[in-house]
């Protein structure tokens, strides 16, 4: 099993895309995310339903 979370500098890289642009994804809702203590997580299952999205909208 993967990870469950991962950071929004690890989704930036995948996406190769500013932290600001996964910042925004996170505020409208298109990737779930947690915060835990500081730290802000994105839920690992979210952002690979929205890569999904983006791959099959793209075909």
């Amino acid at each position: 099993m993967g990870e469950k979370f991962m950071t929004v500098q690890a989704a930036a890289d995948v996406l190769k895309v500013s932290r600001y642009s996964v910042y925004q994804l996170i505020w409208s809702g298109e990737v779930q995310s947690v915060k835990l203590g500081r730290c802000r997580r994105i839920v690992r299952q979210s952002f690979d339903a929205y890569v999904a999205d983006l791959i099959e909208s793209a075909a």
